[in-house]
């Protein structure tokens, strides 16, 4: 994902603009991994191999997000692994 791509996402829950970024993996100004977080609703979406997933709750894939938690416990702060939406470790 480009990093300019940051300046026009927003939460398609809740529509709060800027999200918090958080970079796992990154080269020059993409975003090969990592996660952006909602400030207002607590949801996260991961980035992965470049591609921000950011469904609806009913549409995420629970198995994914669970794994990519794991992957990552190091990488992301407390509020998203412990705590994010939908759901957390």
């Amino acid at each position: 994902m480009n990093k300019k791509l940051l300046e026009i996402l927003a939460c398609p829950i809740c529509k709060h603009h800027p999200l918090e970024e958080f970079y796992v993996d990154e080269k020059d100004e993409l975003v090969i991994e990592g996660a952006l977080y909602c400030t207002e609703c607590s949801r996260y979406f991961p980035i992965i191999e470049e591609i921000p997933i950011m469904l609806p709750d009913e549409l995420r894939d629970k198995k994914q997000d669970i794994k990519f938690l794991k992957n990552n416990t190091e990488s992301l702060p407390e509020k998203i692994v412990k705590n994010g939406n939908p759901w957390h470790l």
